[in-house]
Parts: C-alpha cells; structure tokens; sequence
C-alpha cells in the first residue's frame, strides 16, 4: 500500500501581504503607546488602572489561550473527537465566574493598597513586612513564566517553519524579536489593546476556517455522518463522554488554572470601572466559546478531511489548523489564518513577559533589592524595559533547549501557577481566618505537588497535575492557617476586601 504523502504548505504573496500587514498594525500599537507606558511603573505594568471593558474582556481571556488553543486543542480534538470540549469546559466556566466575583474584590483592593503586582497583593493583604512572601511570589512567578514564554517562541518556531521557507529555529528568533518590540517600548497599554485586536483576528479565523470545511463536506449534517463512523482509542468520535473519569477530570481542571495565572489576573487590575467587570464576563465568555466551539470543529473536521495525521505538515496533528486553512480558504484569508496563531502566541508570551518583569523590577528590585530608596517612576521603566529583554534572552535559551515539548510546557506551567496562587489567593481573598504562614505553605504545596506528580508517569497519565496540586495546596493552606496566628491588623484588612469604599 502506497504511503500518504504529508501536506506542504504554500504562502503565497496575498497570504504573505495580510500576515505582514497584521505585523504592521501590531508595531504602530506598541509606537502609539509607548509615550503612556513610558509616564510610570504602574502605567508599564497595569495600564494606569484605566483600562477600557472590552479591552480587558478580549485581552483577559485571549491571555490565556495561547498556541496551545489553535495548534494543541485542534490537535486533541483530531485525535479523540468531541469528548476534548471539556478541556475547554472547565477553563470557560471558571473564567466567567473570575469576572463576576474574584476580580472585583480583587481590583477594588489593589487600588486602595496600591497593589500592581501579584506580589504586592500578597504583601498587603497579610502585612508581611519582612519580604519572604514577596520573594517566594516572585521566585515563582518567575520560573514558571519563563518556560511559559519559551513554550510560546517554539510554537511561533513551528508556525513559521510550516508556513514560511525558514527553519523552526529563524522562527523561533523571529517571533521573540516581534514581541520584544511592541512589549518593551508600548508596556501594558500596547500589549492590551494588540491583545484585543489579536482576539477578534482569532475569534474570525476560528469561525470561518469550521464552517468552510464543513460546507465542503456536505454540510453539517454529512459531516456529522462521516464523524460517527470514526472510532479512536477513548471510543467514538462523536461521543462526548468517551474519555475516562480521571482524563475527564484532569481536562475539567484545566480551569483551575486560570484563578493562578497572574497575566491572567493582572487584566483585572487594570480596569478602570470595577462596577463594570460583570458586563466583562458577558463579552470574555462569549469570546471564550466562540473560539473554544471554531477550534473543537476544526479539528473534528480535519480529521475527516486528512484521516491519517502522516498527511499533515512534519506528520503533526498540531500542524492541522494552517493546513486546512491552506487547502480551504483565499490566500488573503489564509493569511489571516498564519496571523491568528501569531496572535495566539503573541496574546499570551507578552503578557507572560510584562508579570515577569514585573516581578522583577518592582518586587526585587524596587520592593526588595532598594526598599529603603525612593527610584524615580522614569528609572523603573527604564529598568523594567531591560528586564524585559533579559527574559526573552533567557525564554530564548529554553525554547533552544525544550523544542520539542513545547505543550507539555505550557500545560506544565500553566499547573504550576494555577496549584500556587489559584487555592491561595482565592482564601486570601474571602476567608477572613487565612495567615501568612499558610499561604507560603499552600504555594510551596502547590508547587511541588505539580512537579512531583508530572515526574511520576502512571500518576500524570491518570490525571492532570494541576488537579490534585490545586486541593493539596487548598487544603494544607487551611490547615496551617487554624495551626498559625493571624495578622494583628487582619480584620482590618479584611474589611478593605469586603467593603466596596
């Protein structure tokens, strides 16, 4: 039997037009912003607290997504069929729920506590003067990002490669270089409002490119014939119930993640009306579905359409996204296919960029490192700005290193994060009896449970790590803070999170 030949992609020079048009637009933003970020730290980093509500609606949830939506979601979705919808089920519910009741008891708090950074919450909120919260923080932070941001170069790697006659490692130089510019010079205010752009080039793409295929394949309902007859290794393909308990827990708890992802959480901060954040969770969660709902039938029909992955460019289930778009839509719309997973990569890696940086220039540098000394606002973005370049040296250094486990690395820190702050912030910031001391317990917890459990490889293929990290975390912060003493000013504070004046 003749072997399937693998799919080679063509970008033509419509195609190519669109996609650098899109770069265009995307440097203009971080050039048009620059003088607003340059004002301040808090500008840099949080836009001000004066962000518009869909810009943080879009910006929030398109954070969060990632490469890991358009290449790795499509590819699992190929690969066992409907039942991947509740690995977007579980981050869809808790992100709206985020909006509605974490995020405005946290912005409200951060603006009375002056807080612009996750490390500052944590500060404040349990009047640790003593910096060793702030440092774990910030040493987490830190370490879990930079494998999130080289996960997000590689993916950019592969897409280039696929797309564009360079090899994987020019792509990867590629889109760290394009990030770092609109990053470093426009800071939070570009990173949002290219955030928001990017979001509704995803949520086109990813609503036009499933509905092509499908009309190419009879339609709905031919296509939903063909789907039946496919039969994978959890069961029918069609069968949204075919996984296991312990895989269809693990995809759930992937939204577990989202309360700990402090790119995530920093949008809250920088609305500019609290009042607001619950019309926002109107417009992220219908963007949320939007996309989740395009990347789910896109898969689904590209496994009809190339029934063996070995059709597919490097024989790779993550390539299907630009490979249907290739043999489906014009070449302009293509083009704005390759530009929607540029801006998956880019939504999520520059933001990743800005938490880290700011955990270093503002927490280390400004909290710890000078605490005792008054640094002009010019001086700290200035040093922000460096800092920025040094993580995209170092994320540089990784993505060389870790090419190809690009998704292991984001599902791998995405647990790391959501197991420390997710279980440990949600107590800070609604049980009044949490101390000090158990939070640095649930964060320590947290994530050594996930590194632990995703070294042991009948654990992990049971479950998510991100899971059982999250509730050893939740529950060992509890029970060191009823074995610790609280604050002495901790009702105090408290009634600054529960009171909206």
């Amino acid at each position: 039997m003749e072997e399937p030949q693998s799919l080679i992609i063509h970008v033509g020079d419509q195609a190519l037009f669109a996609f650098i048009g899109y770069l265009i637009l995307i440097v203009i933003v971080g050039l048009l912003a620059a003088r607003f970020s340059s004002k301040g730290i808090s500008n840099f980093f949080i836009g001000g607290r004066q962000m518009n509500m869909f810009v943080v609606a879009i910006s929030a949830v398109v954070s969060g997504r990632s490469a890991w939506l358009l290449l790795g979601f499509t590819g699992m979705s190929y690969a066992i069929g409907f039942s991947a919808l509740w690995a977007a089920a579980g981050y869809i519910v808790a992100e709206f729920f985020l909006f509605f009741f974490y995020a405005p008891r946290l912005r409200r708090f951060s603006e009375k506590t002056d807080c612009i950074t996750i490390p500052d919450f944590f500060e404040e909120r349990f009047a640790d003067r003593s910096g060793i919260l702030r440092a774990l923080v910030s040493i987490i932070i830190i370490v879990f990002m930079l494998a999130y941001v080289s996960a997000q170069f590689v993916a950019g790697g592969k897409t280039f490669s696929a797309g564009f006659d360079i090899t994987p490692n020019q792509g990867i130089i590629l889109t760290a270089v394009i990030i770092l510019f609109y990053t470093i010079v426009g800071g939070f205010l570009a990173v949002s409002v290219t955030d928001t752009i990017q979001g509704l080039i995803m949520v086109i793409a990813l609503v036009v490119l499933p509905v092509i295929v499908i009309i190419h394949l009879g339609g709905f309902s031919s296509f939903y014939q063909q789907a039946s007859l496919i039969y994978t290794s959890t069961g029918n393909f069609t069968n949204a119930f075919a996984l296991g308990a312990g895989a269809l827990i693990g995809f759930l708890g992937i939204g577990l993640g989202s309360v700990g992802n402090p790119h995530i959480i920093a949008r809250y901060m920088s609305i500019k009306d609290p009042e607001k954040l619950r019309m926002t969770a109107y417009v992220g969660t219908t963007t949320n579905i939007l996309m989740a709902t395009g990347a789910l039938f896109t898969g689904m029909a590209g496994r009809i359409y190339f029934p063996d992955a070995s059709m597919l460019p490097l024989q790779d289930a993550e390539n299907l996204y630009p490979a249907l778009a290739s043999e489906h839509l014009h070449p302009i719309m293509f083009g704005v296919v390759i530009a929607s997973i540029f801006a998956a990569i880019m939504s999520t890696a520059d933001s990743q960029l800005l938490v880290a940086a700011s955990a270093l220039a503002r927490d280390i540098y400004e909290k710890l490192y000078h605490k005792e000394k008054q640094i002009s606002q010019q001086k700290l973005v200035a040093i922000s700005r460096w800092f920025v370049l040094l993580l995209v040296m170092l994320s540089l250094m990784l993505a060389y290193l870790a090419e190809n486990i690009v998704f292991w690395l984001v599902l791998f820190a995405w647990a790391g994060l959501g197991a420390a702050f997710g279980p440990t912030s949600i107590l800070a910031l609604y049980w009044k009896n949490v101390t000090r001391n158990g939070v640095i317990a649930g964060i320590i917890s947290g994530s050594v449970t996930v590194i632990v459990w995703s070294r042991i490889t009948f654990l992990k293929d049971f479950m998510y790590e991100l899971v059982p990290a999250f509730f050893v975390a939740f529950l060992v912060t509890v029970i060191v803070s009823k074995l610790t003493p609280k604050a002495a000013n901790n009702d105090e504070i408290f009634k600054q999170l529960t009171h909206k004046q």
